[in-house]
This record gives C-alpha cells, structure tokens and sequence, in this order.
C-alpha cells in the first residue's frame, strides 16, 4: 500500500484496496484536478507553463502507480475527445499532434514513475527522497516533451524553447510536491 495514503484521511485511506466505485470516483476528481491545473498557466511559445506536471506527479504518488496513470490517461482522453481540459482550456486532436505532444503522451509514464518511487519508500516520510522521486516525474516529462518538440523545430531549438524555460519551474513544483507529501504524511 502506498504508505503516504495509508496515512491520509477520507478517501485515500481505502484507495489502494478499494472498491471498483471508489477507485472511479477517485479518477473523475483526479481527471477534474488535472483539469484545473491546465487552467493555472504562464502563457508561453511554442509550449504554455502549466501546474499540470505538479498535479500529474502528486496523482501518481497519491493514487499509485497504477490508478494514478489510468486518472491521467483518461484526462488525455477527455482532452482528446472535445472537452477544454487541457492547457488553455484546448481540447481536440491538435495539442497530441502538435508542439505539446511529447509533454501530453509523457505525463502517464510520469505519473506513473512517481508513484512506483512512491510506493517503493520514495514518500513523505523521507522528504529528499520524495523531492528525488517528483524531480524525476518532471524530469521525465521535459525530456519526452522535447524530444518530440525537436522533431518539430530541431533539437538546439527544441532544447531552448521546450526544455531550458521549464527548468527551474520543475525543481520549484517537485519540491512543492515533496513538502505536500510531507504535510499529508504527517
């Protein structure tokens, strides 16, 4: 069990061994958390700084690995299909084809990697550790982000537009991340 929701109150308490309704409910406040985060953004070119990856990597070490990429893939879908759920309140098939791309498609693996660490002792209770497993999260999704950016505008580009700007924005939310884990650890 995830050690940091084994010790939270409410609904995280029962997430990880829960039922099948809980574990929906939990995605559709995950997917509507995700969703608010896309709307909290520093309008920039050719990619928007968002709060998403902050939401991104404290879904995956709330909910675990597996529930915590399942919330973040069906927030994708939502984006997908129509709904104004990501960054800029855009939706549609554009942003997964466009320079965002490689942020949208890395933001599961993200979630996913965090909460593996998470569940692995990477948590609240050993807060360097927790900042490591946030950096890494965010680390995860520049360097997928950028690839993709590169091949849209080539690689020296890709690195100033879709990388270096996000830099210090991913240290700040990783160590956010880990001072949450640490508050609702305790």
């Amino acid at each position: 069990m995830n050690d940091v929701a084994a010790r939270l109150p409410g609904i995280f308490t029962r997430l990880q061994n829960g039922s099948f309704a809980l574990k929906g409910a939990a995605l559709i406040l995950g997917t509507a958390i995700l969703a608010l985060s896309s709307y909290i953004e520093v309008p920039m070119l050719p990619v928007p700084m968002t709060m998403q990856t902050f939401a991104v990597t404290m879904i995956g070490a709330l909910y675990g690995w597996r529930l915590g990429a399942a919330t973040i893939v069906a927030w994708l879908i939502e984006g997908a299909v129509g709904m104004p759920v990501l960054a800029g309140g855009m939706g549609g098939l554009a942003p997964f084809v466009g320079p965002t791309a490689g942020y949208l498609l890395a933001f599961p693996l993200a979630g996913a990697l965090v909460g593996w660490l998470v569940e692995h002792g990477w948590n609240g209770r050993r807060v360097v550790f927790a900042f490591a497993a946030m950096l890494a999260g965010n680390a995860l999704c520049l360097v997928l982000g950028t690839a993709w950016l590169a091949v849209l505008v080539g690689a020296e580009k890709a690195v100033m537009l879709g990388f270096m700007p996000f830099v210090l924005g991913g240290i700040v939310k990783s160590a956010l991340g880990a001072a949450t884990l640490r508050a609702l650890g305790r």
